[in-house]
């Protein structure tokens, strides 16, 4: 609304009434959102004419020319309240559009004189707003009215008797008789030839008189009528009529009213007379137009020039003689031409109203506006010199557009720094949105060291010069300390400014190739960390908006910067607990060699819970695993932590994948229903090549077979861990020795714009290609080229993604040996004589004697506690393991004998002699199995110290190592020992 009064208040005072009237109606009607507008003037009697409308057509106002100002209808309404009237359409006109008319009073002193009319649409009776607005342009439109020219002829008006007498000789003069208590009007013949009216249309109303007069001239005329009749004066106007062919032409009237015996008006009696130009008002105008700032010419219909005065001799540099006869367009080529200006011209005069345009002389670079007002006879042009206000306008509209960019750019910095969440992301945003708009080459972000300046990054500088200003011990008057200390900005606009601030350091200038600076302070919650500075390649000295702009954005940058290294530390905490808790390295084994990956997702401080593990396990066995907790943050990690250690204990137990899935499921489901975990474990066998899986929930591992084919074993889908009901079905796979396995979670091969069964699909292909190049022979190697085929570095990953690639290798026949063992005392001399032979084909005598104990008091124990078949097995892998099997359920476990114990000590002398021990479950049975170093000393540092152990045992020992403590080796009953 503001905005629209403000426009209105840049009309100039003088203009025409009828402008006046399109001008109010039209930013009424655009500020209600109105459908159109009227304005009525207060006539004679009770007439109200319509003088000007808009938006509406002329169907629909005609019946609204003159109405009753007594009547009901909302403009004679408001002309008896102070405030507005509206009134539903429905009781004004049912065929009118709208929802209703809303009218306000338009007055002269005290008096009412009018009315001004909006249509409203949709939004019905105006709001306060709305009638506060129309009062305003009503009360505009009264002082532009009365501002407005009073009706001039063409010539000045003629007074006193002398001249009327003398024109009502060269004159028809017609005369009328008003009635003013009635309204009716009588006019003699002379008169209705004057005013245009043929005798049949004429009515005898005064409101006939009303329609006929020109609406600029028919408020200065009401109000001439309005004077006469209240100072009982003799009443003189002159105004247009309009004529039988639609034009008007200039009239005078004069008149005297006569009153009753209490002083009311009863008639008026008078005579009017056609207006005709005088000699002396044509030499006035044309002395005017002569002499006027503008430059003015005068136009036949052929475009021949007519008229030209001062001003257009002086643009032009002709004499009134080298112009006038000239045709416009080719005098105007003669003197540098306007490009159009025959078009324009042309066009104007076809549309047969005034119209303006701005025109360019090149040959001058000048610019023109040009109005062209289209005549009977001709044609007049107005030129008027806009250069300077061109110039200027473009200039503001210039720094609009800079202003508006700054803005824009600032806008969108806010809405980056937003989102950044890093140093570096606050960084790169706001170099990508500072320097192009200021014209900035270089940026240099700098935090506080206790007394240094540490670089957080920096755009636009040669590293040498970064390392330069790193650490950069605090410098008693430099701009940047300064800038800090004080926590005001510094700007500098040349090196010699900057030498003078800082003579100790006045070869950073020419080493950075900056030659302007701006030192911003870093502040947030009043504490001035560090600074920022913006520099230019060129000597600049920046405009106050300019700073004040910069300072404002610094504020921006330090709130962000303040968040951002908040961020950072607990980034950094984040991931090392997350790297805390996934293994440091992955184990050597002969029958699997590994190498694995994990990826964070792209963006936020949450960790993941992802996680991978490869577990030796016994008898040349091993266990692979890969998990996905499901969500990102610190308790999903820590979760994550709890499953892996869960897995690792469960799994040096030696259960079926099965079983380990069994445990998992329900200590994931005392986690509560908001655990959600997938898993796939995969126990490999290198003794008989089979690989046993279970998953819960997770995608199915890629098999590469030695040939290069990539297949996904079909395994069941069963539920994710916590959600499951046991049993978790295994399935068992012949894996070719030199195969490989690829365990990995859903983040790598499925995301927002990828179906797994497409990322399934191109990871069989990337390791498809790895086989037949070589790449698959460098498992770390394979790992980097899955990760670039899967997970681009420019593709910010939603989830995280880890996998685990492993190729299994497996114990070749010659490095097996199993034998099955009577179930009777005997056994034990069965499994030394076995061992003995068996270690000597191997190479390995030396460990024959240790070997001989273990197996001689591993089988004794199964013969004496357990049950048949009883079955030995030694296998030569990175160590010597020997296992014996039997058909009983029942583990042994290690106890503390008393000296009066007869046994009790055997395990602990198993322990004692190998490197390790333990037992699992079989599917008919159990296994006990030792493990002893091929080589070098015993891992604990010492030997048992009973060397009697280590001589010869006898065959038909029946292995109980406390009796053979205690026994004589002269009681051997071996003939050959």
């Amino acid at each position: 609304m503001n905005a629209r009064l403000a426009l209105l208040g840049t009309v100039d005072p003088g203009v025409a009434v009828s402008e006046v009237f399109r001008l109010a109606l039209q930013h009424a009607v655009g500020e209600l959102g109105a459908l159109g507008g009227m304005i009525h003037l207060r006539g004679p009697m009770s007439a109200l004419r319509l003088v000007s409308a808009t938006g509406l057509p002329a169907a629909l106002t005609h019946p609204w020319e003159i109405i009753d100002q007594e009547g009901s209808l909302p403009p004679a309404r408001a002309l008896h309240r102070d405030h507005g009237s509206w009134a539903p359409i429905a009781s004004v006109d049912p065929t009118w559009p709208g929802t209703g008319l809303a009218a306000l009073p338009m007055t002269c002193g005290d008096r009412a004189i009018g009315a001004l009319s909006v249509l409203t649409g949709d939004h019905g009776e105006p709001g306060d707003g709305h009638w506060g607005f129309l009062r305003d342009v009503v009360t505009w439109t009264e002082e532009r009215m009365a501002q407005a020219p009073p009706p001039s002829g063409p010539g000045p008006a003629e007074s006193g008797g002398l001249r009327l007498r003398q024109a009502l000789k060269e004159v028809s003069v017609g005369s009328w008789d008003w009635d003013i208590r009635t309204g009716d009007l009588i006019w003699d013949e002379a008169a209705l030839e004057l005013y245009g009216t043929r005798p049949a249309d004429f009515t005898g109303r005064i409101d006939h008189w009303m329609r006929i007069v020109h609406p600029d001239d028919l408020a200065p005329t009401l109000a001439a009528t309005h004077r006469a009749l209240r100072d009982r004066t003799v009443y003189e106007a002159e105004y247009r009529v309009r004529r039988l062919d639609g034009t008007y032409g200039w009239t005078r009237a004069r008149g005297r009213a006569t009153y009753d015996e209490h002083g009311t008006p009863r008639r008026m009696v008078g005579v009017g007379w056609e207006s005709t130009p005088s000699g002396s008002a044509r030499d006035a105008l044309s002395r005017a137009v002569r002499h006027m700032s503008d430059a003015f010419l005068a136009v036949d219909t052929a475009w021949r020039i007519t008229f030209a005065n001062l001003e257009t001799e002086r643009m032009l540099g002709l004499s009134e003689d080298e112009i006038v006869g000239r045709v416009l367009w080719e005098l105007a080529v003669e003197c540098d031409g306007v490009p159009g200006l025959e078009r324009l011209c042309r066009k104007a005069a076809a549309d047969q109203r005034p119209t303006g345009f701005d025109v360019h002389n090149p040959g001058k670079d000048r610019w023109f506006h040009l109005r062209v007002v289209p005549g009977p006879d001709g044609h007049t042009l107005y030129f008027t010199d806009i250069t300077e206000n061109r110039r200027l306008e473009e200039e503001r509209r210039a720094a609009e557009r800079a202003a508006t960019e700054r803005a824009s750019r600032t806008a969108e910095l806010t809405a980056a720094l937003a989102k950044a969440t890093t140093t570096r992301d606050v960084i790169e945003a706001v170099a990508r949105r500072v320097l192009p708009p200021f014209a900035a080459t270089g940026f240099l972000v700098q935090e506080v060291e206790g007394d240094r300046l540490h670089n957080l990054g920096a755009v636009g500088y040669s590293a040498e010069f970064v390392e330069l200003v790193d650490h950069r011990p605090k410098a008693r008057h430099g701009p940047a300390w300064e800038a800090i200390a004080t926590g005001g900005p510094v700007f500098l606009s040349s090196a010699e400014e900057f030498a003078a601030y800082e003579p100790h350091h006045a070869d950073l200038p020419r080493r950075s190739g900056k030659q302007s600076w701006a030192f911003l302070p870093l502040t947030a919650s009043d504490h001035t960390f560090g600074v920022c500075v913006v520099s230019f390649d060129r000597p600049r000295r920046l405009t106050e908006e300019e700073r004040t702009l910069l300072t404002a954005i610094s504020a921006l940058l330090a709130q962000s910067l303040e968040r951002a290294r908040l961020f950072d530390v607990e980034h950094t905490r984040s991931h090392e607990l997350q790297r805390g808790l996934l293994p440091q390295a992955l184990p050597d084994l002969p029958a699997c060699e590994s190498a694995a990956r994990y990826l964070p997702a792209g963006r936020g401080m949450d960790v993941g819970g992802d996680w991978y593990d490869v577990i030796p396990l016994s008898s040349g066995q091993v266990a692979l695993v890969v998990g996905d907790v499901m969500g990102h943050g610190l308790p999903e990690a820590a979760t994550m932590g709890r499953l892996r250690t869960a897995v690792h204990t469960l799994a040096d137990l030696e259960l079926p994948p099965g079983e380990i899935m069994t445990h998992l499921n329900h200590l994931v489901a005392g986690m509560g229903e908001e655990s959600y975990v997938t898993c796939l474990y995969a126990l490999y066998d290198s003794t008989t090549g089979i690989c046993s899986l279970a998953r819960a929930g997770h995608p199915p591992p890629a098999l590469v077979l030695p040939d290069g084919s990539v297949r996904f074993p079909d395994l069941a889908a069963d539920p994710p861990l916590g959600a499951a009901e046991p049993p978790f079905e295994t399935v068992e796979l012949h894996v070719p020795d030199g195969s490989m396995l690829v365990l990995y979670t859903d983040g790598l091969v499925e995301s927002s714009k990828r179906e797994m069964d497409e990322g399934m699909a191109e990871l069989a292909r990337l390791l498809r290609n790895a086989h037949d190049d070589g790449t698959a022979d460098d498992l770390e190697l394979l790992c980097d080229t899955l990760i670039h085929g899967l997970l681009p570095a420019h593709q910010q990953a939603a989830d995280d993604a880890a996998f685990l690639v492993a190729r299994l290798h497996a114990l070749t026949e010659d490095k097996v040996a199993c034998w099955p063992l009577l179930d009777d005392p005997r056994a034990a001399g069965q499994a030394r004589r076995h061992v003995r032979e068996q270690l000597a084909a191997w190479g390995l005598d030396d460990l024959a004697p240790t070997t001989e104990l273990l197996a001689s008091e591993l089988v004794g124990n199964v013969v004496r506690h357990a049950k048949g078949p009883v079955r030995l097995r030694l296998l030569h892998g990175s160590e010597l393991t020997c296992e014996v099997f039997d058909g009983s359920l029942t583990m042994p476990r290690i106890r503390r004998a008393t000296d009066t114990d007869e046994g009790g000590r055997g395990l602990q002398l198993i322990t004692a002699l190998s490197h390790r021990w333990g037992t699992r479950y079989t599917p008919d049975g159990k296994c006990i199995w030792t493990e002893q170093p091929l080589t070098g000393p015993d891992p604990r540092g010492q030997r048992p110290d009973a060397p009697e152990l280590l001589s010869p045992v006898p065959d038909d020992f029946d292995g109980d190592l406390d009796a053979l403590t205690f026994g004589d080796p002269a009681d051997d009953p071996d003939p050959e020992r």
